[in-house]
């Protein structure tokens, strides 16, 4: 018999009580696990967050500036509206991390009333830094899959996650911050 986990003991208990509703074990089974590894890899960027010293605003506005397609280098009304945050929220956030060394503010050299976000070498070391982390633990969560099942198992999200994107095609409407 194949070994259980958390999920099947939740859906066994849960089976019985849907009586006015219709309960498929495997959708729930496979909603309920999609949820926990959400929730250990949000736990993995806490520990990164944690063991680098960052805050989590701190990390988040720095991943945001580092994933853009302007790695780096970005507005902060863009970066604003990428966090969902007040410009005011953002502009103290952006002063703590300038303070801290981790980026500047300067003047796009195209236009004088604008302002430009950049990372330092110093924000980029420790974001990297706290990346390293949160990547050998999401590397050891994959590890126990084979090549063949990885390959599967992307393949399978990509279909669900193409689904989920044509019904809802604005994903800021529910931003995540990992």
């Amino acid at each position: 018999m194949a070994e259980t986990d958390w999920t099947d003991r939740h859906v066994a208990r849960w089976r019985d009580h849907w009586v006015d509703v219709p309960f498929d074990d495997d959708v729930e089974g496979v909603v309920v696990r999609i949820g926990r590894l959400q929730r250990y890899l949000k736990g993995t960027k806490q520990r990164a967050v944690t063991e680098t010293g960052l805050q989590d605003f701190e990390y988040d506005t720095l991943h945001s500036l580092m994933i853009r397609d302007t790695p780096g280098t970005a507005s902060p009304t863009d970066l604003a509206d990428e966090l969902g945050i007040s410009g005011a929220g953002m502009t103290g956030r952006l002063d703590k991390l300038e303070q801290a060394g981790w980026v500047q503010r300067t003047v796009a050299p195209d236009d004088r009333r604008r302002v430009v976000v950049e990372i330092t070498k110093a924000g980029a070391d420790i974001w990297r830094r706290a990346m390293a982390l949160r990547g050998s633990q999401e590397q050891q969560m994959v590890d126990v899959l084979s090549a063949k099942e990885r390959a599967t198992i992307n393949r399978l999200l990509r279909k669900m996650t193409l689904h989920v994107e044509a019904q809802d095609p604005d994903p800021s409407a529910a931003k995540s911050k990992d």
